[in-house]
């Protein structure tokens, strides 16, 4: 009889340990207002959103409902008790951008809350670990984010996480002589120096040097020429004793528009990652220096890359620290130099921002910004449209966008279209009153293609054009009515009825697909060269370029019948653009499935390379290739950073096809390699993927974060049979096979990981 009630008792453990096994675990990423460290902030909103990741691994898992507590006092909370809001258990899958509706929020005041959710069996998890934020002068979505004092004496930003400063040790120390250092701390930043030193008297002094880059003898390179590489030398007075010296860097001031500064409460900066030391007065060890850095909320385990190709591995970690390292004023701008957002730099960088980390508040930021604060190229201000886009499919609020629509809607520069639709900015179109519509305010409104220009033969080369007529433009001949700006244009048009349909505006809807409709049409009429089979830069000139060829094909505007000559004529200029045209040029090569092709761009080890930045010294992307194209480049320029993007939306193919990253299409373009891992957040949660292949097959290992579907797309024929952990589809239920679709074949899945096979055909 014992034996039998310890047998029966061993089966009901047995359940208890299996349903515990299988319920889903505590939510985590918790974010409100987007903020992943809200407590290091205020929020205006008087309404915020808050959402989390459903923690469940297994295969399929949805969430199928929810409960947040809102509580005035952590100790509340702790108790499970929401005296601001409960929400009880509500039915929904939604786990992004859920609205507090509660209790009035008063300003300045800090609140907690938590969440739990049930799986689509009704199994409910744990709450979560508890979240605290602090709400301040409530207004909705606020033109400007100022910074704030909290009652606990400490400075945060609106509306955004705050940059703080980091020490870093130094990776090597050399000494050069006596009293003389060489420091090197491994990467550039945006920072001061710390230093201890033992001085005899009041009278020492010692000579500190920071830059950018060095010398083969391990001095910091003074000799920048015009580059606007990082250098800074001040002499800096000592103390008797021990002390600890901090460097004051004059305050940086800019002649430019929208510049931005740091705070008054915030010492200055600038970039460099080498320090010299002349006339110590004491020994300098690794515990006697710092490199203040300075940062911007980031999570250097959010993403992750390693391939069988070492270029590509550098290039990755290249682009990734650019992310990291460039948003130190909060807000997406163009470098040292200007220190000024533009639109398509912001642009670039909020791809890449995405790819690398789970950070969306600051796009949002530095969008907004733009929309009031436009710079001056014709096609920057069509970047808005595509950035706020980009914001919708990443967090799936809808908010900006309803907030912004009319401007958008004139940063598509339709007023300047003729009866075809087709738009020019030379044709006595653009009014004081059109570009007041912009909210542009400068005295130069012109088309740009690319960056920069370059000197025109006989005449004396510019500190910011390239020596060479053809400039990073490939001798693009700027004609009235422009093949770039006009394809811009189209995709504005297209984008803009996608966000009409997201705000129920139909009829608006269905007008703005009429007009891209009309500029698709008109634009392979006028800018198509019959004969050649190529597009031409204008209508009146028959010079074809690269960047004729890249955009159409960039933006969908090639017609399949087209499709192989321009590929021919666009692989034929090599990469003749600048780092900023790297990003269209590499999406066009992946709309044409030249994966091969845009992957040995990538890692290519020319002078027109990401690898040339790295051999040059940069630990960050340079605004220009090098600095025989633009001599004044800088050092820290995010919008040379295409491949963080790049290699995550479209070599791994990750990106979402649904707002909130509801369903993600993933669609791998390896070209020739045989391995590659990586690690990417999206706000629902993380998506681990990794592809390996021979001559005679493939593996594509997923997993796909909870509360998300998927979308697969494989190469097909080219593999003669796929399998899923060793089983035909057709044997796998949870699978649902797509067709096939441009040689690749589809399958639609829910969360979880999965495991593809393929066999090649002989």
């Amino acid at each position: 009889m014992k034996k039998m009630i310890f047998v029966v008792l061993m089966f009901f453990q047995a359940i208890v340990i299996t349903q515990c096994e299988t319920q889903p675990g505590p939510p985590s990423g918790l974010i409100c207002e987007l903020l992943r460290a809200p407590e290091r902030a205020v929020i205006t909103d008087p309404q915020p959103e808050f959402g989390w990741i459903v923690n469940d691994t297994r295969r399929g898992a949805l969430q199928s409902a929810w409960q947040i507590l809102v509580a005035s006092t952590p100790d509340l909370l702790e108790e499970n008790r929401g005296d601001l809001w409960d929400s009880g258990k509500m039915i929904s899958t939604r786990s992004i951008n859920l609205e507090y509706n509660g209790y009035d929020l008063q300003s300045d005041h800090d609140y907690w809350w938590k969440v739990r959710t049930w799986d689509q069996f009704d199994r409910v998890s744990a709450y979560s670990h508890p979240q605290k934020f602090h709400m301040g002068h409530l207004q909705w979505m606020p033109e400007k984010s100022n910074w704030v004092m909290t009652a606990d004496s400490e400075w945060v930003l609106e509306n955004r996480q705050r940059p703080e400063y980091e020490p870093i040790t130094p990776k090597k120390i050399i000494k050069l002589a006596d009293g003389h250092y060489f420091v090197d701390f491994g990467k550039a930043a945006f920072a001061t120096l710390q230093l201890n030193l033992t001085a005899a008297g009041d009278q020492d002094s010692v000579i500190v040097c920071l830059g950018e880059r060095k010398t083969s003898e391990n001095h910091v390179n003074r000799d920048v020429g015009r580059s606007k590489i990082g250098l800074f030398i001040t002499t800096l007075s000592l103390k008797k004793g021990l002390h600890t010296y901090t460097l004051e860097i004059p305050r940086k001031i800019s002649h430019y528009p929208n510049s931005q500064v740091l705070a008054e409460h915030m010492p200055e900066v600038t970039p460099f990652r080498y320090a010299e030391i002349i006339n110590a007065p004491s020994q300098i060890t690794e515990d006697d220096i710092r490199q203040i850095a300075l940062f911007y909320y980031f999570d250097d385990r959010a993403s992750a890359l390693n391939s069988s190709n070492t270029n590509l591995n550098q290039v990755w970690g290249l682009c990734k620290y650019t992310m990291k390292m460039t948003p130190f004023l909060a807000v997406y701008a163009d470098g040292n130099r200007e220190r000024m957002p533009y639109e398509a730099d912001s642009y670039i960088q909020q791809l890449g921002h995405y790819a690398v980390d789970r950070e969306y508040a600051l796009a949002r930021y530095t969008l907004q910004f733009l929309m009031r604060n436009p710079s001056w190229p014709t096609e920057w201000h069509m970047h808005t449209v595509l950035m706020a886009w980009q914001d919708y499919l990443q967090i799936g609020n809808s908010e900006l966008l309803q907030k912004y629509y009319n401007d958008l809607k004139a940063k598509t520069l339709s007023a300047l279209a003729r009866p075809d639709g087709l738009i020019s900015t030379r044709e006595g179109e653009v009014t004081k009153a059109f570009l007041q519509s912009l909210y542009y305010n400068g005295d130069s409104f012109r088309d740009i293609v690319d960056w920069p220009p370059g000197t025109p033969a006989g005449e004396k080369q510019a500190g910011n054009h390239g020596p060479l007529p053809e400039g990073e433009r490939d001798g693009y001949v700027f004609m009235p009515y422009n093949t770039v700006v006009n394809a811009f244009h189209y995709r504005t048009l297209e984008l803009m009825a996608k966000i009409a349909g997201v705000l129920d505006k139909h009829e608006e809807a269905i007008r703005f697909a009429e007009q891209a409709a009309q500029v698709r049409e008109s634009f392979n009429q006028y800018f198509f060269d019959e004969k050649r089979n190529i597009y031409i830069d204008g209508i009146g000139t028959d010079h074809a370029s690269l960047h004729a060829n890249m955009f159409p094909l960039a933006f969908g505007l090639v017609p399949q019948t087209k499709m192989v000559s321009v590929v021919k004529y666009i692989k034929s200029r090599g990469m003749a653009c600048s780092v900023y045209g790297a990003q269209y040029l590499l999406e066009a090569l992946y709309n044409a499935g030249e994966d091969d092709y845009a992957l040995s761009l990538m890692t290519a080890d020319t002078k027109r390379s990401w690898m040339n930045m790295i051999r040059a010294g940069s630990t960050v992307t340079t605004e220009a290739w090098d600095e025989y194209y633009k001599p004044n480049l800088t050092w820290n320029h995010a919008w040379g950073a295409a491949p963080a993007n790049i290699i995550v939306r479209r070599l791994m193919g990750i990106r979402p096809l649904e707002p909130a990253c509801r369903v993600l299409e993933i669609k791998p373009q390896p070209g020739n390699l045989s391995e590659i891992e990586l690690k990417t957040p999206t706000i629902r949660g993380q998506v681990d993927a990794k592809w390996q292949s021979d001559a005679k097959s493939f593996s594509f290992k997923i997993r796909i974060p909870a509360n998300t579907k998927a979308r697969i797309w494989l190469p097909f024929p080219a593999a003669d049979i796929i399998e899923e952990d060793g089983k035909p589809i057709d044997q796998v239920r949870d699978i649902l096979p797509l067709g096939t679709k441009d040689g690749f074949a589809g399958f639609e899945t829910g969360a979880g990981e999965y495991t593809f096979t393929g066999r090649y055909k002989e």
